[in-house]
């Protein structure tokens, strides 16, 4: 077995076992249908003077390709210190809805704002990205009430490509993350979420992708009036369709990771 195969079973132990503990984890709650993630991303590529952007819509639905209750509007800044290192401030406007009366307007709706380091390995096949983030959140409710948050949110993503040693034109390649989301104040364990997916660049401009996200969300242990609730847990499984768009943009030329924002 060479080193690129050693590299893919790897990868594919790593996965199977994350979605076993996930689903392991998940199994307190009843089963939830399959909900559907589309993301449409423009990106603006650093150049020699190493600003660049992008611009990001989302939309999800409860069901496959129905029920929709939830959307972003995001936008971002980005400075890439080198190859390696790049940081970014972005904010978005998020909406959750009732998917059973949309008509009736927003549950809540959220202005958050986020700053962000982002740290590739680029090793002889596989690519890693660690990101960091903070975010500040601010919310309104249905009720009137407006509560502010803060998070921290840890991302590892790997990237192996198949047909190429680098992810460059017409380049099928994996991609596989877990990001974890600590809430400051406590509970500090708020959300997981794990991903596993196919993609393929088309070329310098165009990237699509297909994969499947599992988010769980946590509740604390409590012990209150002598009775000790356990840590409860809650997911879903979503089918994720991605297509980004990268504007020309010269004298850049390197290997750029096909990152999802989100």
């Amino acid at each position: 077995m060479n080193r690129f195969q050693f590299t893919l079973c790897l990868i594919a132990f790593l996965s199977a076992f994350s979605l076993s503990q996930t689903f392991a984890q998940t199994s307190l709650t009843p089963t939830t249908p399959w909900g559907t993630w589309l993301i449409g991303t423009i990106q603006l590529p650093a150049n020699e003077k190493k600003w660049g952007g992008f611009a990001e819509i989302q939309a999800r639905s409860n069901g496959m390709f129905r029920q929709y209750f939830y959307n972003e509007l995001k936008a971002g800044v980005s400075y890439d210190v080198d190859r390696n290192f790049s940081l970014m401030v972005a904010g978005g406007h998020y909406a959750t809805y009732d998917y059973q009366d949309l008509s009736a307007g927003p549950l809540n709706t959220e202005k958050r704002l986020w700053e962000q380091l982002i740290i590739n390995q680029y090793l002889s096949r596989i690519k890693f990205e660690h990101r960091y983030r903070v975010e500040q959140r601010w919310f309104t409710f249905r009720d009137g009430t407006t509560p502010y948050r803060n998070r921290i949110r840890y991302r590892l993503n790997a990237f192996v490509p198949i047909n190429n040693r680098t992810i460059t034109d017409k380049t099928v390649f994996l991609s596989v993350y877990d990001e974890i989301f600590l809430n400051p104040i406590g509970p500090t364990f708020e959300r997981n979420r794990f991903y596993a997916g196919i993609g393929y660049q088309l070329d310098k401009q165009w990237i699509v992708q297909l994969g499947v996200v599992n988010q769980t969300n946590y509740n604390p242990a409590t012990f209150e009036s002598g009775v000790f609730t356990p840590q409860m847990a809650s997911g879903k499984s979503n089918v994720v369709v991605g297509l980004t768009y990268r504007l020309k943009r010269k004298g850049n030329g390197l290997e750029k990771l096909p990152s999802q924002p989100d």
